[in-house]
């Protein structure tokens, strides 16, 4: 469909004091009726967001999107409706389209899962697709082209210690070949009380090149989103527990190894005002870290300092850089977004 702005319905986020009434035409300040899309709240956030900056619904109507990703030798944003089993692809001046139906959950019709379908995806260093599979409860990749997928896949890891996984959720790619993933129990009807859950913790995991897996913690209640640090020193991992809303930050090591992780931004109380728990997160080329959480997607330094947050005005779920950070995209619960960030 054709883009068009996307009208959001709360206007700036008092810093951790919740959404202020919007400001009309009746307050006889231009500006101030204009829908506010950035909740600035350090001069450092103009500097990655153009204070004219709009968001586009680049589709709508998904029960939940998730996991885009940019193909830049498609020019394409590929993303998932976890619970309808479906992934789809945008193009400009083609609009949204199936990719693959099923993307997650492969055997015969007629399991009832939470959520089957594909969530995060990623590109491995040759280009093919990876994906994070609710249903099949694994990692895996597309054995087909992009250009003519298939719902063929080769798994890449489905079990820790002879146990299945719970549901994989997100994934990053390292550039010696290691792939981070986590893996809560969203996929799993009954989530942690799931009578087919087989480990007992929800864990982030390092799959090693050599297809040895590695336990990352065991240590967070709902690990989600996941993400490395431009220089691959830092781990970043997102707890999407309304109990203890936070990112983590873990060291890598030279040899790939994760160290001991610390709390890098705690949104536990900015929750309780502010709808929305952390999940999928991106790290610019700067280190800046989008993470969507409290409010759409919040926006933190490298040091871990709250810099804004891009309100969406719905639950958001992922975000994908594209040509060189200048564009984001989001998919916040049932729509496709787009922002042009700063040149």
């Amino acid at each position: 469909m054709k883009p068009i702005y996307y009208s959001v319905a709360i206007a700036i986020l008092m810093s951790g004091c919740g959404p202020q009434k919007p400001q009309t035409e009746e307050t006889g300040n231009e500006e101030a009726s204009k829908p506010q899309v950035v909740d600035r709240l350090d001069p450092a956030i103009d500097k990655l967001i153009d204070k004219d900056a709009k968001l586009e619904i680049l589709g709508e109507g998904y029960t939940w999107a998730e996991g885009p990703v940019w193909v830049p030798s498609q020019q394409m944003v590929l993303f998932t409706d976890v619970p309808n089993n479906v992934a789809y692809k945008w193009k400009e001046g083609e609009g949204v389209s199936v990719f693959l139906k099923p993307s997650g959950y492969t055997a015969e019709a007629g399991k009832e899962e939470r959520e089957p379908g594909a969530n995060g995806l990623i590109l491995d260093e040759q280009g093919r697709l990876l994906l994070c599979q609710h249903g099949d409860r694994r990692v895996a990749r597309m054995d087909a082209p992009l250009d003519a997928p298939a719902s063929k896949f080769v798994t890449l890891v489905d079990r820790f210690e002879g146990k299945r996984l719970n549901s994989p959720n997100d994934l990053i790619l390292s550039s010696w070949g290691d792939i981070y993933f986590t893996d809560p129990p969203y996929g799993l009807t009954g989530l942690d009380a799931s009578p087919i859950k087989e480990i007992p913790f929800n864990g982030v995991y390092r799959l090693k090149k050599s297809g040895e897996i590695e336990l990352v913690t065991d240590k967070m209640s709902k690990p989600n989103g996941i993400a490395l640090s431009p220089n691959e020193k830092t781990l970043y991992v997102a707890n999407s527990d309304p109990e203890r809303s936070i990112w983590m930050s873990f060291p890598v090591n030279e040899d790939g190894s994760v160290g001991e992780g610390k709390v890098f931004f705690d949104a536990t109380e900015l929750t309780k005002v502010t709808p929305g728990n952390p999940d999928g997160m991106k790290v610019d080329s700067k280190g800046n870290i989008f993470a969507t959480g409290p409010g759409g997607v919040v926006v933190l330094s490298p040091s871990g300092k709250h810099l804004g947050t891009i309100i969406t005005g719905a639950p958001t779920a992922n975000i994908a850089f594209a040509g060189d950070d200048k564009v984001v995209f989001i998919t916040s619960e049932s729509r496709l977004l787009r922002m042009k960030l700063r040149d």
